[in-house]
C-alpha cells in the first residue's frame, strides 16, 4: 500500500510539474529574430498606427530621394486642394521648362492646358517630371518658390533632416532627406488624405493615348501593398517608399539606395513580411473611450470620465496582448471646474515591465463647479477621508 501511495504521489508531483512547465512556456515571450540585414544605403519599417520602428538601418542619414521627392510635391497639392486654392479641374498651361524636363515623363505638350487631376495622376503613377514642374509652377509661380513651400511643409511635419530644391527629385546638390523623414511624409499622406490615397495603388494611367504602368512592382505581387512611390537616379540608386495593410495593421517602409529595381522590391517585401510576421498592432482604447471615472471634488457631479482622447494602440510581439498592463497616473487630486480636453495625468502601457507607450490622460467631459452645498460637503469629506472615497 505504501509503495502504491508513493507512486501516486510521484505521479501527482510529476503531473503538477509538467503543468507548471507548460503554463510557463505558454506565457513565455515569443522568439523574435533580428530584422533582415538588407543591401541598401538606408531603410526603415514603421507601424503606421503607433509610430513604432520595427527595423532600421541608417534611417537618420541624409541621402538623395530621387523621385520619392514627388510624395511632397503631391502632398503640397493635396493641401492646396483642401484649402480651396486649387481644384482638380483647374487647367494648367504647360511651360517650356516643364515640357523640356528630362527623365520620366507624362508627355504633356508645351502651351497645352492639362487638368490638375491629370497632372497629379501623371506624377503618382507615371512619375512624370514634366507634370511635377507644371504643377509646381501653377501653384507657386516657379519651381524654386514651390521648393520653399515643400520645405515649409516638411518642417511642419517634423522632417528636420530634409531639404528640397526641386519638385522632381532630379539630382541637385543639397537636395536631401532621410528614410525616417520620408516615412513621416508617407504616413501623413495616408492619414490626412484618405480620399486621394487610392491613386497610389493605380496600376496604370493613360494620357494623350500613351499608356504607362506604375513602377511599384509590389502592387502586382502583394495584394496588401497599396502605395506609394518609387525613385531612381544613378546617384541615388533604386528607392521605394511603400505601405501595406493586413487585417488591422498597416506598415510603412522606406528603402533607399539599392542597386536594381528588383532589389528595392525584394528588400521592401522582406521588411513588410518581417513586420507582419512577428508583430501586431493591438488597439487598447477607441477614440474618446472612457477608461475610468475617478472621483472629482467640488463639482456639479461626483465623477469625471477620463481617457486618451484619440484611439490608443500598441505595437507588440504577436500573441502577447494579454500581457499588456495599463496604468493611469494623475497629476494631482481632481478639483472642479475641469474642462473637457484638459490633461490631468498620463496613461502608461507596459509589456512585461517594459514601457511601450505613454500618452496624456485627458478629461473627456466638462465638470463645472458645484453648488455651495456640494462644495462644502466635499470639503468636509476631504477633511475626514483624506481625499479618498
Amino acid at each position: 500500500m505504501k509503495s502504491v501511495m508513493r507512486l501516486r504521489n510521484a505521479l501527482s508531483y510529476t503531473f503538477g510539474l509538467l503543468v507548471l512547465l507548460f503554463a510557463s512556456a505558454s506565457h513565455a515571450a515569443p522568439l523574435i529574430p533580428n530584422a533582415p540585414d538588407l543591401d541598401a544605403t538606408s531603410y526603415i519599417l514603421v507601424d503606421f498606427n503607433t509610430g513604432a520602428i520595427l527595423a532600421e538601418k541608417n534611417s537618420a542619414m541624409q541621402a538623395e530621394p530621387a523621385s520619392i521627392t514627388k510624395l511632397m510635391t503631391v502632398y503640397v497639392a493635396f493641401q492646396e486642394l483642401r484649402n480651396g486654392t486649387l481644384k482638380l479641374d483647374d487647367k494648367v498651361t504647360v511651360s517650356k521648362k516643364a515640357w523640356r524636363t528630362e527623365g520620366s515623363r507624362m508627355f504633356i505638350e508645351v502651351g497645352k492646358q492639362v487638368k490638375v487631376e491629370d497632372l497629379m495622376q501623371g506624377i503618382i503613377v507615371q512619375s512624370g517630371n514634366d507634370a511635377s514642374i507644371a504643377l509646381a509652377e501653377h501653384i507657386a509661380g516657379t519651381e524654386e518658390t514651390f521648393a520653399q513651400l515643400m520645405n515649409q511643409h516638411a518642417q511642419t511635419l517634423g522632417m528636420t533632416q530634409t531639404n528640397f530644391l526641386n519638385a522632381t527629385g532630379l539630382p541637385d546638390d543639397g537636395h536631401l532627406t532621410t528614410a525616417a523623414d520620408i516615412a513621416t511624409l508617407a504616413s501623413a499622406i495616408i492619414r490626412e488624405f484618405p480620399e486621394y490615397y487610392n491613386w497610389y495603388s493605380q496600376l496604370e494611367f493613360t494620357y494623350a493615348g500613351i499608356r504607362q504602368f506604375n513602377r511599384n512592382k509590389l502592387l502586382r505581387r502583394d495584394r496588401s501593398v497599396d502605395g506609394l512611390k518609387t525613385g531612381h537616379t544613378e546617384s541615388a540608386g533604386y528607392c521605394l517608399a511603400a505601405s501595406a495593410k493586413r487585417d488591422n495593421m498597416r506598415l510603412v517602409s522606406v528603402v533607399l539606395g539599392t542597386d536594381s529595381d528588383n532589389a528595392r522590391s525584394s528588400a521592401t517585401q522582406a521588411l513588410l513580411n518581417y513586420g507582419f510576421r512577428f508583430f501586431e498592432t493591438h488597439e487598447l482604447f477607441t477614440q474618446k473611450q472612457v477608461i475610468e471615472s475617478p472621483r472629482i471634488w467640488g463639482g456639479a457631479k461626483q465623477t469625471l470620465a477620463v481617457g486618451t482622447g484619440d484611439a490608443l494602440s500598441a505595437t507588440i510581439p504577436r500573441g502577447q496582448s494579454k500581457s499588456l498592463t495599463v496604468t493611469t497616473l494623475y497629476n494631482e487630486q481632481l478639483q472642479a471646474p475641469i474642462e473637457a480636453g484638459t490633461a490631468i495625468g498620463e496613461v502608461q502601457v507596459t509589456l512585461q515591465d517594459k514601457l511601450v507607450s505613454r500618452v496624456p490622460l485627458l478629461a473627456l467631459e466638462t465638470v463645472p463647479e458645484g453648488t455651495l452645498f456640494q462644495r462644502l460637503k466635499d470639503k468636509v469629506l476631504l477633511m475626514f477621508e483624506g481625499g479618498d472615497e
